[in-house]
C-alpha cells in the first residue's frame, strides 16, 4: 500500500498534469490571436495592436510556435516606413521570437510540443503564434528565460553570419565593429573573443564604448568626438583591421579605406549613412587588394539560414550555458516592455540610445500560468 505522502505526491503532480493539458487544449481551439499591424507605411505611430488577427497553421515542415516574447531590430523600423530594399507594401513586422511548441507539422520531427525554443523569421514576430521553419528553430539555453532567448535569434546569427560565413574571420585577427552598442555589435565582439581574435568598436558614447571593453573588446572610440581612423590605425600599430563590420555605409568610407589592412575584408550589411560613395574607392581596394562584401540575413533562401543557424548551434551556442564551456556569451538586453508599448519600443529604439536589445513581451510563460494554477 502507497504510504500518504507518496499519495499525494501522485494526486498534486496528477493535477498538473491534468491543468497543462487544459492550458494547451484551449490554446490549440483558439482561432484568433493578438498582433501588431500597421495602417501604411510611416512613423511608429501607424503600429496598432489587433485582437482579432488569424492564428497561424503549422505547414508540413514547419511548427507553430505560442510567442512569449520578440525583439526589436533596426531592419523593422526600415520595413515600417517602406525603406527596406524590395518592400513594395506593409509587412508583419518581427524577426525572431522565443516561446513554447504549440503544434508540429506533419514531417516536422524534431521538436515536440511543449518544447522551450527560439526562432529566427522572416516577419511576423510580433505576435501571440508564428510558423517557422522547423530548421530554423533553436532551443533555448539551459537557465535562460524567454525574454533572454528572444534576444538571440537575430543579432548573434547577423553577427555569426558576418564574421564567419562573409568574413571568414581567423584566430589572431583585428576586427572593427561599428555600433558597437548595438545587439549585433554586443554580440560580436563576444564572438570575436570566442574566435580568438581582437575587436575595436566604434559608438555615439564613452558608455557603449566602456560596456564593449567588458564584454573583451581591446579598444574602443567614441565617433562623435573625433574620427575613428587614426585611433585604430595607432591601436593597430598602423596596421589596420582584418575585417570591418559596417552598419554606416556611405559617410564612413573614406575612413573604413584609410584603415583596412592588405587584405582585408570590408563587410558591409548597413547602409544608415547612406549608399554612396564619391572618391577612389577602388584605388584603396585594389591597392590593398582588399574585398569588399555585402550581405543580408533576410531574404537569404531557407537553405542558407539552416545552414547558418546549425553552425551557429554547433559553435556558439552551447557557451551561452555557464558551465559547459570556458567562456560564457550572454545576449544583452537594454531594457523590456509589453507588446502594448511598441511605439514606445519604436520610439527608443530611433533615438539610437539602447546598448543591446530591446526584448517586448507578448504573452506570460506556460510555466508560470501553470503555478498560477
Amino acid at each position: 500500500m502507497l504510504s500518504h505522502r507518496v499519495q499525494k505526491f501522485l494526486v498534486a503532480n496528477s493535477v498538473r498534469v491534468i491543468l497543462a493539458c487544459q492550458i494547451h487544449t484551449s490554446f490549440a481551439s483558439q482561432t484568433t490571436m493578438r498582433a501588431v499591424r500597421q495602417h501604411k507605411f510611416g512613423g511608429s505611430s501607424e503600429l496598432y495592436v489587433s485582437a482579432n488577427e488569424t492564428k497561424p497553421t503549422a505547414g508540413d515542415n514547419q511548427i507553430l510556435i505560442r510567442v512569449h516574447a520578440t525583439a526589436l531590430n533596426r531592419a523593422d523600423l526600415l520595413m515600417r516606413e517602406g525603406k527596406y530594399p524590395g518592400m513594395k507594401e506593409t509587412a508583419h513586422l518581427g524577426l525572431e521570437v522565443s516561446g513554447v511548441v504549440d503544434a508540429v507539422g506533419e514531417k516536422a520531427n524534431k521538436w515536440r510540443i511543449g518544447d522551450k525554443v527560439m526562432a529566427l523569421l522572416s516577419g511576423g514576430g510580433y505576435s501571440e503564434f508564428a510558423a517557422v521553419n522547423q530548421d530554423h528553430v533553436m532551443s533555448i539555453p539551459q537557465g535562460f528565460t524567454f525574454e533572454k532567448g528572444a534576444a538571440i535569434p537575430e543579432v548573434w546569427l547577423t553577427a555569426y553570419q558576418l564574421l564567419h560565413f562573409v568574413g571568414n574571420l581567423q584566430k589572431g585577427e583585428t576586427v572593427l565593429i561599428h555600433g558597437g552598442g548595438s545587439g549585433v555589435g554586443t554580440a560580436a565582439v563576444q564572438l570575436v573573443t570566442l574566435a580568438g581574435a581582437k575587436a575595436i568598436v566604434t559608438a555615439g558614447t564613452d558608455e557603449k564604448i566602456a560596456f564593449a571593453k567588458k564584454l573583451g573588446a581591446m579598444d574602443g572610440f567614441n565617433y562623435k568626438k573625433s574620427e575613428f581612423k587614426d585611433h585604430v590605425l595607432g591601436a593597430t600599430n598602423g596596421k589596420g583591421v582584418n575585417v570591418i563590420l559596417d552598419c554606416v555605409g556611405g559617410s564612413y568610407w573614406e575612413q573604413n579605406a584609410a584603415c583596412l589592412a592588405v587584405e582585408g575584408r570590408w563587410v558591409v550589411y548597413g547602409l544608415l549613412g547612406g549608399p554612396n560613395v564619391n572618391g577612389p574607392i577602388l584605388g584603396t581596394v585594389l591597392r590593398k587588394r582588399a574585398s569588399i562584401l555585402g550581405t543580408t540575413l533576410k531574404a537569404r533562401s531557407d537553405e542558407y539560414k539552416a545552414s547558418l543557424i546549425k553552425a551557429f548551434a554547433d559553435n556558439a551556442l552551447p557557451h551561452f550555458e555557464a558551465g559547459t564551456t570556458g567562456k560564457v556569451l550572454q545576449p544583452v538586453i537594454d531594457r523590456i516592455l509589453s507588446l502594448d508599448n511598441i511605439i514606445d519600443a519604436h520610439d527608443y529604439m530611433a533615438t539610437n540610445k539602447s546598448n543591446g536589445k530591446i526584448v517586448i513581451t507578448v504573452q506570460e510563460d506556460l510555466d508560470t500560468q501553470k503555478s498560477e494554477l
